[in-house]
């Protein structure tokens, strides 16, 4: 079989670019790198410069305004990996300076996680698992 390195970038459907691209910046530390205008929806292409992780956020011209939905088919959730629990312990207190709704931290077996969602209500998530290369 192949080989694939990891994931590229992640694509998220918005309904209001810039009030996304606004939050992705101030609470998770996005950056702007490219705007793109496209006939049938318009983009911000996002970089996170502790971790090159790209996102993309489209607002298409066809939305009609409705909040994200994770039980119709497609995508759940999105989460993003930290280096320690202790880090998880950090964003908790960042979000709560922020006033970003979240989950408690939830501890398993197999990793640690904080949910919480943007202004769309698509989840996210910060996971840690120990002994993750």
């Amino acid at each position: 079989m192949p080989e694939f390195q990891g994931l590229s970038h992640v694509s998220l459907s918005v309904r209001d670019r810039d009030a996304s691209r606004a939050w992705y910046g101030d609470v998770l530390g996005f950056q702007v790198i490219d705007d793109i205008g496209e006939d049938s929806y318009d983009e911000w292409v996002l970089v996170h410069p502790g971790s090159g992780v790209i996102l993309c956020l489209q607002q298409h011209r066809s939305n009609g305004g409705e909040e994200f939905d994770p039980t119709r088919t497609g995508g759940d959730h999105v989460a993003l990996r930290v280096a320690s629990r202790a880090e998880l312990d950090e964003w908790k207190l960042w979000f709560e300076k922020l006033e970003v709704v979240h989950s408690p931290i939830v501890d398993r077996e197999y990793g640690s996680v904080l949910c919480f969602k943007d202004p769309d209500r698509i989840q996210l998530e910060l996971f840690h698992r120990e002994n993750h290369p």
